[in-house]
């Protein structure tokens, strides 16, 4: 295989899984919405709307770990396909039983539970895959692209969903998300995914479940950039679910701004990460990816004090309405600036064999520390006053940042970043 039809072939894949990560995306939440709205539309009840929540969050913590070591042993795109067909099963199962009887919440949590073990070891072993499937040039494009759908389903999947929800039934509702995961599993299965794979037949030797998570933790301690930032980052899921908590109690009942607007405020997030999709997918690599990642780190530590700002001052309901919008959009923004560098990073730094292992672990305190969070402070928010906890929330993410990622360890890591940064004078001398 030359080099040239690689590189063709990679192209291809590049475009592929963009399609391909869109339809999926937009397929689940457009799926998501609907069967929240049903949920509460048959129902009425918070709670049974937050049992779906916890089906869809549960079985992805648990087989996550699951999902890394068996990417890791078996071929990626089996895997892909196997994990695709699951949900797609499971979907169609739940439009079988429409069309026989009407939808029980017993077959939506059910649905749900079994969907999610399937997008888990399918979304887990195509991320551990994109190393394999493009060149290391455009990783980068890759994984930008990967953010763009993501942005893009953001965006359009609640405006798809609230249309089809109300002048569609159920089962034409089920049937369009049926057709999106089948598209998408017709597009995966068209692509190479050992095209520029490095590992060898029988390379893997057999151990059992628990040594491999324990290889896979050893291997994150004897990384150390790795690991630090991936502390960071575990820190930095906790800290945002007080906004994440928090923008829904402080819009509605501290600062009283109307649902619409609400729903504005919101989607400006989604073009953030769009917009930082975009930029990301055609400027060249980032050269020092971990500076690049602390530095949108601290800025949205900075923008969680922001988000109390309205809270200590009497603003006008316009003013409020833009300066949320604004502050929304930079969230977005950064936090595609902040993972999109560790992606990389993940995909060029990390062994093949341990790639899965790795996503799987990230994946499995991410959505642990999810629950939690948010069970903290909503706690902490009936309690304490909501721009006491935002700001106390910022400073002890700059604080954890600066101290995991001082500006000795990231000089440590890219020495020739430090000879750039030297006047021109310094860096003759250097070289004589």
């Amino acid at each position: 295989m030359t080099e040239e039809f690689k590189r063709k072939r990679a192209t291809y894949h590049l475009y592929t899984f963009l399609f391909s990560k869109m339809i999926s995306s937009l397929g689940a939440n457009v799926y998501a919405f609907g069967m929240s709205m049903y949920i509460l539309s048959i129902t009425g009840s918070a709670l049974s709307f937050a049992a779906n929540l916890i089906f869809s969050i549960v079985p992805r913590m648990i087989f996550s770990p699951i999902a890394g070591i068996v990417s890791d042993r078996l071929p990626k795109k089996k895997i892909v396909l196997i994990g695709q067909g699951i949900s797609i099963f499971s979907i169609t199962g739940l439009l079988l039983i429409s069309f026989s009887s009407a939808l029980s919440i017993g077959a939506i949590y059910a649905t749900t539970f079994f969907y999610t073990i399937g997008s888990t070891f399918s979304t887990l072993a195509f991320s551990a895959s994109i190393a394999n499937l493009v060149d290391q040039e455009r990783i980068q494009r890759a994984m930008s692209f990967n953010q763009l759908s993501i942005s893009l389903s953001g965006i359009g999947g609640p405006v798809i969903g609230g249309m089809l929800f109300g002048f569609v039934s159920m089962e034409s509702f089920i049937l369009i998300n049926v057709v999106l995961y089948g598209i998408a599993f017709l597009l995966d299965a068209s692509m190479d995914f050992d095209l520029y794979s490095s590992k060898t037949i029988n390379s893997i030797k057999v151990e059992s479940m628990i040594q491999s998570l324990q290889k896979g933790m050893d291997y994150i301690r004897s990384k150390p950039a790795l690991s630090r930032l991936l502390l960071v980052v575990l820190w930095l899921n906790f800290f945002f679910s007080a906004v994440t908590v928090g923008t829904n109690y402080i819009f509605v009942e501290r600062l009283k701004i109307e649902y619409t607007s609400i729903g504005f405020i919101e989607a400006a997030g989604a073009i953030g990460m769009l917009f930082s999709s975009i930029y990301l997918a055609v400027i060249s690599t980032i050269q020092f990816p971990l500076l690049f990642s602390k530095r949108a780190i601290l800025g949205l530590s900075i923008l969680v004090s922001g988000m109390s700002l309205p809270l200590f001052f009497k603003f006008s309901s316009l003013f409020i309405f833009l300066y949320y919008s604004v502050v929304m959009f930079l969230f977005g923004s950064l936090s595609v600036f902040t993972n999109t560098p560790i992606g990389v990073m993940l995909q060029k730094d990390v062994e093949e064999s341990y790639r899965g292992r790795i996503l799987g672990l990230i994946e499995m305190m991410a959505m642990g520390f999810m629950p939690i969070g948010s069970l903290f402070f909503g706690l902490l928010y009936d309690l304490v006053a909501a721009q006491i906890v935002l700001l106390i929330c910022s400073i002890l993410l700059i604080v954890i940042t600066l101290i995991l990622l001082p500006s000795s360890f990231i000089r440590a890591i890219y020495p020739q970043n430090k000879q750039k940064s030297l006047p021109n004078s310094a860096q003759l001398e250097m070289k004589r």
